[in-house]
């Protein structure tokens, strides 16, 4: 079980608590094989509670509740997603501005206070682009 799956079980269990596999399942994207193995095995290591409540007159079903430490590894997990998804963002963010400082245009909305695209002069470039040409600027 990923990461992940995990902080997205824990996320939509926190969320909606009385959700049923199957909509978890629908949720994530996964199988609901899947969702199954996930939380019997958050139950296991004392992440998730399991209670039956009744969904309609003589239906069973479960409200899954995470428990205190549940809780914590949800704040965990969410703390190193966040972590990792920073470093791509710079990372992504780096290489951008590599590839702005090597071809001489930049090419992000936000760094042009008119919302242009700066690109050297280059006639046909906004055909290129897919973009109107009053939205290329020459430099």
């Amino acid at each position: 079980m990923t990461d992940a799956t995990t902080l997205g079980v824990l996320r939509l269990l926190a969320a909606q608590p009385r959700g049923s596999q199957r909509e978890i399942a629908s949720s994530l994207g996964v199988s609901l094989g899947k969702i199954n193995y996930c939380l019997r095995a958050l139950i296991a290591r004392g992440l998730v509670k399991a209670e039956n409540f009744r969904r309609s007159s003589n239906r069973l079903a479960y409200v899954y509740l995470l428990t205190p430490d549940g809780i914590a590894a949800k704040a965990e997990l969410t703390r190193r997603f966040l972590a990792r998804r920073m470093a791509e963002y710079e990372a992504l963010r780096r290489e951008i501005e590599g590839l702005e400082r090597e071809s001489g245009m930049v090419l992000s909305p936000e760094r042009s206070s008119s919302g242009a695209v700066l690109a050297p002069e280059d006639t046909g470039l906004h055909e290129r682009l897919d973009l109107p040409p009053d939205r290329i600027v020459t430099a």
